[in-house]
């Protein structure tokens, strides 16, 4: 590269580095200048700060990544003071939370990264967005139907979309005739619902989202294909043989579809691909094929029995696809509670007719 291409890319790099600095918000100016701040200094103004006005700051600080020297010189001198600092800063969550550590209580400090670390987003309807629709489906059942109407008016249409698949007919009705007659929502009523969804459901969104990790690696593990999933689980049964029977305890197959019963096996058959269930049904167990085809009528399983057949000789890799859709569809009713798994039991827990 010659000396006018160098001196041609640095002052593109240079260039576009400004602009990234004539970019930043205030909100996002402030969070550099309290990071370059010294600690005494920081805790006088978080002292003078409300919490809301805290965890806005503190987001800022989080998200803030790298800012170059030169550039905190500027923000200091735009704020009227100077900077003794010369070197650059980063702005990531841990160093928000040692340097909020030396103002605040632990629990403090925990409740705030708890906050800023949730759903991602600076307002609240900004965090709904980010949040899934089942969940926050599932808490605003439960609300006054015209509070559900601002809620669903505040965020964005194809979330507030997946929102309203999720409610009776009766419930979105009742709430879109809401909507259809809603007047402007006072400012006092609006701070009434964000401060409710942040210390009712936000909060408890982030606390409740913390799985325990077995049942995240089972999760993953129920998307392994067969290969896969017993090339792992050897190696982690001789490395931890206690975590790969809780995390196997934890897994549902497609061979766990045995444990359901005959209601939720007619509902796996109102629910799938009929072309699905005949390749999942190639590589299926004999148990599990007369499961099926005793909970449909006699036309209707000769008539899988025929498409099954027509299928010939099949990959593996196709019938563990077909296998792992049935049983994603599977999960998601048994999260509705529409199907129910039964865990076994001792012999004397059995009923008897």
């Amino acid at each position: 590269m010659g000396a006018d291409q160098m001196t041609a890319t640095r002052g593109s790099s240079e260039e576009k580095e400004e602009r990234v600095v004539k970019s930043l918000k205030g909100i996002q100016k402030a969070a550099a200048f309290m990071l370059a701040l010294p600690e005494a200094h920081v805790q006088k103004v978080f002292t003078e700060l409300d919490e809301m006005e805290v965890v806005d700051l503190s987001q800022a600080m989080a998200t803030l990544g790298k800012v170059r020297a030169e550039d905190v010189e500027d923000i200091f001198i735009e704020f009227v003071e100077k900077s003794g600092s010369s070197a650059s800063l980063v702005g990531t969550l841990y160093s928000t939370e040692v340097l909020l550590g030396k103002v605040f209580s632990q629990s403090k400090v925990a409740s705030i990264m708890e906050e800023i670390s949730g759903p991602a987003g600076r307002t609240m309807w900004d965090k709904l967005n980010n949040v899934d629709e089942k969940s926050l489906a599932n808490y605003l059942k439960n609300e006054h139907p015209q509070t559900i109407a601002v809620v669903l008016s505040k965020v964005k249409p194809d979330h507030a979309a997946k929102i309203f698949a999720l409610f009776s007919d009766d419930l979105s009705l009742e709430i879109m005739n809401r909507t259809i007659h809603m007047e402007t929502v006072g400012r006092d009523i609006l701070g009434n619902i964000e401060e409710t969804l942040k210390s009712e459901f936000i909060a408890n969104f982030s606390r409740g989202d913390k799985k325990d990790p077995h049942e995240r690696l089972a999760e993953v593990f129920n998307f392994f294909d067969r290969p896969t999933e017993s090339r792992f689980m050897e190696r982690l049964e001789k490395k931890n043989k206690e975590a790969a029977e809780r995390i196997r305890a934890l897994m549902f197959t497609f061979n766990d579809i045995v444990k359901i019963d005959a209601t939720g096996i007619q509902t796996i058959l109102r629910i799938v691909d009929k072309s699905k269930l005949a390749l999942a049904l190639k590589g299926a167990n004999e148990e599990i094929k007369t499961l099926f085809f005793n909970n449909m009528s006699e036309r209707a399983a000769k008539l899988l029995k025929e498409d099954m057949e027509a299928l010939g000789m099949v990959r593996l890799r196709d019938v563990d696809e077909a296998q792992m859709a049935i049983v994603t569809a599977t999960k998601d009713e048994i999260d509705k509670g529409n199907i129910v798994v039964n865990q076994g039991g001792d012999d004397n827990d059995q009923l008897i007719g």
